[in-house]
């Protein structure tokens, strides 16, 4: 039987069906074609070489920047059963002799070498003796001066192109503005026609700026929605990666530093500890992760400002590899942005110019109301519509609407001054809920007047409380330790003499693995597959997520395939890797079945198609994702409001953004009464709020707002939304 790329999808590395335009970018490389591919990470950049390689008689070359990438990539390819090697300075002189024998004897189908080591005559003499079917440099924005990433090496792969002119080139990346494109394109002497580029989109990011007033509790704070999970946290100087680590370290997180100041020894220990699960945070300056393809990292944060709007989409790209759900938090101050203005200020005068552009563009971003999406993707060239995106802190958040929180604030205040001004926000907050914790019983809170006042807020809303009173000088805040106390101002607040104008943060949950567009799945019995893995992995020494990813483990918690046939059909599992490991998590999966009288789930048939034309990949044919046209269609067939809220574990207000955006997708919305029965208003209210959308559009909610002289609120606004989008097609 013909090998065909499909067979090679499926077999080797487990996938089902090609991602857009994965199967075109190939089809062209197969046609020695020169080919650009510019696609987001995650989307599958390096099958589009690597399925070529597979297919060509001969070998390919891939030029990679960094040790650690490509020992990372030829433990996967060897994981699949694929020949692949790789030679770098990490090799002993008789391991390097070695590998060169085996590509001289024609066993190995991909190399992964250094651009210096490509550039050396025994590299020449090496190839010149076997056929070299294509050359592929991956990471190619490091091509061009105009890049974040500049390596002058790279720039001499022309040189390279012209000594084996029968070979194709191959030119990856994920992070590339069209200035960058079109460099690399000529530096390579490219036809322009030969590219691929889908959209810079991850949509399974949510993505999120935060206002930075108290950095170790903001971080803190997300550590503790994160528990047992991997993550990133960038910091600007060594300095504070070490004091950060150190200080996590002491309250009992799982974490390492890693910034170029410490020894190799200590460093590349500390990244191998992380790769394998072994540490779940590490604490980086931007020296850390483009040498790694971890794809279960859930979070990346952002203690300090990133230099630029490349830098912080590479960095943010290191989360979710795997597809599922993760939330990217940028701490953001002016502080930090005049900081950043002057360590450019003291570079090389031609430097200046481009590093203040990109400051720019970069605070701009920050500072922005609008979709995150629409200024990140708008920096690499590309036009983002599906406002609102649904996953980013502007879209996700009411317009920022000045209320009355002077009762809040209040209790706020009041609870600082009970428990002595000798305690920080979360304290306060724990106070306000009536929490239990050790803490508050310790010091006897419980007995405050106080004490569980506050259980009409989130413990994230009563933190975001805390943070706004801060600003507006009514408590002072210990920069060290965080501990807060009233100001003279407050006083005359508690005396009810002074009104507190502030936002009311709309509670919303971080990406979890359940809750954004991914099937639902038994924790439990993920986090077996979990511990199994991890066994296996380090039994090979290599870590978990080569043997199978958090994704691959998932289908098998929410399907419980119990037989090699059912096995192959998750996604990740294909032959090699169904042989080597298939029964140890068979055995997982049965045991665990067969306690719980569980029966194997059937899969949902049908899946998405791949994009079918060539060229760039069209990135929004419609402004409803894929959870927004389950919850729309749900909805449609008869499910409530509430029903849908506990079907996704999510907020009631989750759910109405939903059917708002499938309704203004032009989908119908079934006109039901629960609709109806959301609203408190008074009918003649209703049919005003009607009036006002049917006049005003139901695009944005602010016009309505305004409209309404302010006296009907957003979650008013947002169910009476829905009732004249249900109204408005029948």
């Amino acid at each position: 039987m013909q090998t065909t790329p499909e067979i090679l999808l499926k077999t080797v590395f487990g996938y089902d069906q090609f991602k857009p335009l994965q199967r075109e970018a190939i089809e062209n490389v197969l046609k020695k074609r020169d080919t650009l591919v510019i696609m987001p990470t995650g989307a599958g950049k390096s099958i589009c070489y690597q399925i070529p390689a597979l297919l060509f008689p001969g070998l390919t070359v891939v030029v990679s920047p960094l040790i650690a990438l490509m020992k990372d990539q030829v433990e996967q390819l060897q994981e699949v059963g694929v020949p692949a090697l790789f030679l770098n300075s990490s090799l002993s002189m008789d391991e390097y002799m070695e590998n060169m024998a085996q590509v001289t004897s024609g066993k190995v189908k991909l190399l992964y070498v250094a651009p210096e080591t490509l550039l050396t005559q025994r590299l020449f003499n090496l190839l010149a003796g076997v056929q070299l079917d294509c050359l592929t440099i991956d990471e190619a924005h490091c091509i061009s001066e105009w890049g974040h990433d500049f390596r002058p090496e790279y720039r001499q792969m022309i040189g390279v192109r012209n000594r084996f002119p029968q070979a194709v080139c191959v030119a990856l990346t994920a992070t590339a503005t069209p200035r960058v494109q079109e460099d690399i394109k000529a530096s390579l002497h490219f036809d322009a026609s030969n590219e691929f580029i889908t959209s810079f989109n991850r949509e399974n990011l949510l993505i999120e700026v935060v206002p930075k007033n108290n950095p170790l509790a903001q971080t803190l704070e997300l550590l503790e929605s994160f528990k047992d999970q991997s993550g990133i946290i960038y910091c600007f100087t060594r300095k504070q990666v070490d004091v950060l680590s150190a200080l996590l370290a002491k309250k009992g997180y799982s974490v390492r530093p890693y910034h170029a100041g410490l020894e190799d020894e200590e460093r590349k220990r500390n990244q191998e500890l992380f790769i394998r699960d072994d540490v779940q945070i590490i604490v980086a300056t931007i020296a850390f992760g483009m040498g790694i393809d971890k794809p279960n990292v859930r979070f990346v944060l952002h203690y300090d400002l990133p230099k630029s709007m490349d830098g912080y989409y590479q960095e943010i790209g290191r989360a979710g590899r795997d597809g599922l759900p993760a939330t990217c938090r940028l701490l953001y101050s002016y502080g930090d942005a005049q900081k950043l203005k002057y360590f450019i200020l003291e570079k090389e005068e031609g430097e200046i110019e481009l590093e203040l552009q990109r400051l720019q563009a970069l605070t701009q971003y920050a500072e922005s109301d609008d979709c995150r999406r629409v200024t990140l993707l708008g920096y690499f060239g590309e036009q983002y519509n599906a406002v609102p995106c649904g996953m980013c802190d502007n879209c996700l958040g009411d317009e920022k609407v000045q209320v009355d929180i002077t009762i809040l604030a209040q209790k706020f205040l009041s609870c600082v001054k009970r428990t002595g001004e000798r305690f920080g926000a979360g304290h306060v907050a724990d106070v306000l809920l009536g929490s239990q914790n050790k803490k508050v019983l310790d010091y006897r809170h419980q007995n405050l007047s106080t004490y569980g006042i506050g259980k009409e807020l989130t413990r994230k809303q009563w933190l975001n409380i805390g943070r706004q009173l801060v600003q507006k000088g009514l408590l002072a805040e210990d920069g060290q330790y965080g501990v807060l106390a009233l100001t003279a101002r407050a006083n005359e607040t508690l005396k009810r003499k002074e009104q507190v104008l502030g936002v009311l943060q709309v509670e919303r949950a971080t990406a979890s693995l359940r809750s954004a567009g991914e099937v639902e799945y038994d924790a439990s019995l993920f986090e077996l597959l979990r511990r199994k893995r991890k066994e296996l992995a380090d039994e090979e020494n290599v870590p978990p997520y080569i043997i199978f990813s958090d994704r691959t483990l998932v289908e098998m918690a929410a399907y419980y395939p119990q037989s090699g046939a059912n096995l192959l059909k998750v996604s990740g599992v294909g032959t090699v890797k169904a042989a080597r490991y298939g029964e140890d998590f068979l055995n997982v999966i049965r045991t665990y079945c067969s306690e719980r009288k569980l029966a194997e789930k059937p899969r949902p048939d049908g899946r998405a198609g791949r994009a079918e034309s060539p060229g760039r990949a069209a990135p929004n044919k419609s402004t409803a994702g894929n959870r927004t046209t389950e919850v729309g269609e749900a909805y449609n067939a008869g499910e409530t409001i509430e029903e849908l809220t506990a079907m996704y574990a999510v907020t009631p207000g989750t759910i109405l953004d939903h059917l708002a955006r499938f309704g203004l997708d032009g989908n119908p919305l079934r006109a039901g009464e629960d609709l109806l029965a959301l609203s408190r208003l008074r009918p003649e209210m209703q049919q005003s709020v009607l009036m006002a959308f049917g006049e005003l559009g139901a695009e944005r909610l602010k016009p309505v707002f305004e409209r309404m002289n302010g006296t009907v609120n957003y979650d008013e606004l947002k169910v009476m939304r829905l009732v004249y989008l249900s109204r408005k097609r029948e």
